[in-house]
């Protein structure tokens, strides 16, 4: 068996290729995104390409829903690749469900390379052989039927048992430098030959896995901590496929650190904040989330943790991923994702704002010219004073509200004065006189009235008309809201709020 130590490994001249290669299972969680975000910016780095792949061989599990979302989690994100499903490429197909032809001869090479055997064990036997001989059950497999003879082997197909396939694992150290924590050794008999192939002939994706990424000349293997254990196993694969021809080199392997949520456990795709489209429906955008997620593992530098997708791909490499594990704090990432949703251009955002309206049922499928105008003038407004999009229809709901329709909500009302229709006769006494309706003629005649006339003080005078005009304890500003409203509409307000 050809040594892995001897089999051409990548350098620095090799051109990157880089894969992302999900079971499309559930909905896309953050871990996942992470994994694609970091193997794309590695490729748009070092100008190589990435392979977007479908391990869809698991039938029970898989669904052509999850794929959907995924195209779309990645779409939305802007992460996109360069070979691979619904783009094509020289090395279609690429599902794992229409490639068994493919497997299929690879295997008949292996066999016939002598680096895998027939494996006739049952769990049952290997579990009774540990206990027989004072094992820990948990061991595993046991190599028990990597040399068996040829009359046991007639015995067990005489029984009608048809084998497994298990890859012979070498009897030596297994060393590898991961590309995030450095050299690794396992020892030699640490990993029991293992599994290839189904007794029924269907390959299992321990194979599967490792002969696309050779077939397709995979440079990098950048995964998740948690498929750390399987490298060796990979290795060992790799100086096979090498012996007969499959693969060229060995790749290198990047294993990125774990993703952990609440009580630094694992993140898990149960926790609410796992979940991509969960972040979209609140109103992370793409460029904030993509940041954050960066953060996961990566930094551009010590004291910056603010940056642009264009600053990630010219600074990114994989050499720079840190392996202690990463927690996904959503304070942290809202707050990223204020700064980008405060560095976007003024008509970016105001229309980046209309699904979310759509979806709060603030406004129709269609927006009106009036409604195209209020949106207009008062995404201003709040472009400096959220941190997400879903925040918006709160805020900004009672523009587009009919004047008799202004809902008070309960936490407006316990702040209110208690010569509440006093405060606001004098309002509206104010306000009638105001002909030019500007922000800064309404402030004024307002001023007068409540704090110079009636003695309230300044921090308290304008909360009643607040109240009145938007309904909230909180509003986008008061005089400019009023401005957008009109006079009609705000007086009118101020007067059905009086009764």
């Amino acid at each position: 068996m050809t040594n892995a130590a001897q089999i051409p490994t990548v350098t620095a001249e090799t051109p990157v290729r880089v894969r992302f290669c999900p079971s499309p299972t559930g909905t896309p969680h953050v871990g996942l995104i992470r994994t694609a975000l970091f193997n794309w910016a590695y490729a748009r780095h070092t100008g190589g390409k990435l392979i977007f792949r479908i391990e869809d061989t698991d039938a029970k599990r898989d669904s052509e829903e999850s794929f959907l979302q995924l195209l779309d989690g990645l779409n939305w994100l802007g992460i996109d690749w360069d070979e691979g499903v619904e783009k094509g490429g020289p090395d279609a197909p690429y599902r794992q469900s229409q490639r068994g032809d493919i497997y299929q001869d690879v295997i008949a090479k292996l066999v016939a390379g002598g680096h895998v055997y027939g494996s006739y064990s049952t769990p049952e036997e290997v579990e009774a052989r540990h206990k027989a001989a004072g094992r820990d059950i948990k061991l595993g497999y046991d190599n028990f039927d990597r040399d068996l003879t040829p009359e046991q082997i007639a015995a067990f197909r005489e029984e009608g048992r048809k084998p497994a396939l298990r890859l012979r694992m070498p009897d030596a150290d297994i060393t590898f430098t991961d590309l995030v924590r450095g050299e690794i050794t396992f020892k030699a008999g640490s990993v029991p030959d293992y599994a290839l192939v189904r007794p029924n002939g269907a390959p299992l994706y321990t194979l599967v896995n490792p002969v696309d990424d050779a077939l397709m000349g995979v440079t990098h293997v950048l995964r998740g901590e948690d498929l750390l254990s399987s490298t060796p196993r990979q290795v060992a694969l790799y100086a096979a496929l090498y012996d007969v021809g499959v693969a060229k080199y060995m790749p290198l392997f990047g294993h990125l650190p774990y993703v952990m949520g609440a009580g630094n456990k694992k993140l898990s795709k149960r926790d609410p904040e796992s979940s991509l489209f969960l972040h979209r429906d609140r109103g992370f955008i793409p460029e904030g989330l993509l940041n954050y997620l960066a953060l996961l593992g990566w930094s551009l530098s010590a004291d910056r943790d603010i940056f642009t997708v264009e600053e990630l791909v010219a600074n990114f490499d994989i050499h720079d991923v840190l392996g202690n594990p990463a927690r996904f704090d959503i304070k942290k990432a809202e707050a990223i994702n204020g700064t980008h949703v405060r560095m976007l251009e003024p008509a970016d955002f105001r229309n980046r704002l209309v699904p979310y309206l759509q979806a709060a049922g603030v406004v129709g499928e269609t927006l009106t010219d009036r409604e195209n105008e209020i949106l207009t003038e008062a995404a201003p407004l709040v472009q400096e004073r959220i941190t997400l999009l879903g925040e918006a229809p709160e805020m900004l709901s009672f523009l587009f509200k009919k004047d008799d329709a202004v809902d008070v909500a309960d936490d407006a009302r316990k702040g209110l004065p208690e010569n509440l229709t006093e405060v606001l006769d004098a309002a509206l006494a104010a306000l009638e006189t105001v002909a030019d309706w500007t922000a800064g003629n309404i402030q004024a005649a307002l001023r007068e009235a409540l704090v110079e006339g009636l003695g309230v003080k300044p921090r308290l005078a304008f909360g009643p008309v607040r109240t009145a005009v938007s309904g909230r304890r909180i509003s986008p500003p008061l005089f400019e809201s009023m401005v957008i409203l009109g006079r009609d509409s705000s007086l009118a307000r101020l007067k059905a709020f009086r009764g």
